[in-house]
Order: structure tokens, then C-alpha cells, then sequence
């Protein structure tokens, strides 16, 4: 029997690829975002497998009913991919727009939580699950202007690791992946709104793929269920972590 997967912000970048990947794999896979448009026209593209189901990660009320909402045959959910996510704005946290701030804060944290929140309790009846959540090494690195962001990716990986503490006797997994620089997504279009910015952000380099992180998603997935993967950290080959900044000439 083919197992479930729910993939969030499968209508573009990592979690369309994901998506893609996973049906391929010949997993069952829900996908949710707010374009529906964009959700059809993946359910043409690879068949019954795929359902399209729209979700707002920031309405409260229909990610708390979704378990509920889903088809009959669609309910017991044995993966979840958390990859919607967001960053907003480049400004240093002084000139930053709170509401941005705010957006993140609801999609990339309180959306993910309480979707797992409520797809957890079915994994453990079943002693069986996968959670994999998209983090990012913006939460291990700081830099300018990544403030909210990258707390909120600080604040995924640690609250994956306290699902692996509470899990721990039951065969349901955790992973948290981050990556770094990627490109073939929107990311850095909605994080500028201008797109020769966000172009200029991948100028001279090869960054990470769309492809790179669903091949990593299934390889994670298709290890046996006694192993767990805690955390993968990936970057492109033109891409380190950088040294210590040091401002000179400042006044006393």
C-alpha cells in the first residue's frame, strides 16, 4: 500500500519538487498551498496520486481542520514535509517593517507548528511518520538583515529537536534540513520584490537546486525506519560560512 505524504508550499521551488519527486517514488502525495491554480495544474501533470488541496499556513481554523477536511483514503498522513516558508525584507532590524516581521513569524513558525501539532497524534497511533522540516543555515549563521528570519529557522531546528525527545519509543522520525544559498525558486523574488535584485543574489554563482533538496528529502525518507536523520546541513560548493565581522574607525 502506498504510503501519504502532505507536502505544504508545493506550488513552487523545493516543495513542487518535492512533490514531483515523491510521486515518482510512488508515494500518495497531498499538496497544499494558497494558489490553487498552481496546484491543479500539478495535479494534471502527475494523476491520482497527487491531490490538490489549498491551505493558508496563517488561517488557524483550516489548518486545525485539516485532518478532518482531507478525502476518505487521504486521512492517515505517514510524511510530512513542513516546507512553506517565507523571508521578507533585507533591512537591519532597526529600519525592518514589523509587519514582515509578523508574516514570517506565522508562516514559517506558528503555521508549522500547528500543522505537526495536529498530524502528530495520528502518527503515533500508528507508530509510524515522518516529519521533515525545512530549515536553513540561516539559523546556525548570522547576517545582516536576516534577523526574523533566521530566528525563525533557529527556532525550527530546535524545535525539532525536542519532537525527537518526545517521540523517543515510537517509530515516527525527524528530520530538519537546511539548506543555504539556493536558486530555481521564489525565494529571493518575494524576499526583494524586484526581480533584477534577486537575480543579481545568484550572479557568478551555481547555487543548490530545487532538485538537490527533493533528492535529499527521498533519500532521507527511503532509509529503513529504525534511522533516523536529525539534521542535514547543505550548501553549494561556492558557498562558507563567513568569518567574524570587525567594524573599524568606530567612535568611542
Amino acid at each position: 500500500m502506498k504510503q501519504t505524504a502532505l507536502v505544504t508550499g508545493a506550488t513552487a521551488g523545493f516543495g513542487k519538487a518535492i512533490a514531483q519527486r515523491l510521486v515518482h517514488d510512488g508515494y500518495r502525495v497531498i499538496a497544499t498551498g494558497r494558489r490553487r491554480e498552481r496546484l491543479e495544474a500539478l495535479a494534471a501533470e502527475l494523476g491520482p496520486d497527487l491531490l490538490p488541496f489549498p491551505l493558508d499556513m496563517d488561517d488557524a481554523a483550516a489548518v486545525t481542520a485539516l485532518p478532518g477536511s482531507l478525502p476518505e483514503g487521504w486521512r492517515d498522513v505517514d510524511v510530512l514535509i513542513n516546507n512553506a516558508g517565507l523571508a521578507l525584507g533585507m533591512e537591519k532590524a532597526q529600519d525592518a517593517d514589523i509587519a514582515n516581521w509578523q508574516t514570517m513569524i506565522a508562516t514559517n513558525v506558528t503555521g508549522m507548528v500547528e500543522l505537526t501539532r495536529v498530524l502528530l497524534p495520528g502518527m503515533v497511533a500508528r507508530d509510524r511518520g515522518h516529519v521533515v522540516t525545512l530549515g536553513s543555515t540561516a539559523g546556525a549563521y548570522p547576517y545582516a538583515g536576516g534577523n526574523v528570519y533566521g530566528a525563525t529557522k533557529a527556532f525550527v531546528s530546535q524545535f525539532t529537536r525536542n519532537l525527537r525527545c518526545d517521540l523517543l519509543g515510537h517509530n515516527v522520525r525527524v528530520t530538519n534540513l537546511e539548506p543555504g544559498l539556493c536558486g530555481g525558486s521564489e525565494f529571493s523574488q518575494v524576499r526583494l520584490r524586484d526581480d533584477a535584485k534577486a537575480a543579481a543574489v545568484y550572479a557568478g554563482t551555481k547555487p543548490l537546486l530545487p532538485v538537490d533538496i527533493a533528492e535529499t528529502v527521498a533519500w532521507v525518507l527511503s532509509l529503513p525506519r529504525h534511522v533516523n536523520i536529525n539534521e542535514i546541513e547543505m550548501m553549494p560548493v561556492c558557498q562558507a560560512a563567513g568569518g567574524l565581522a570587525v567594524a573599524r574607525g568606530m567612535k568611542d
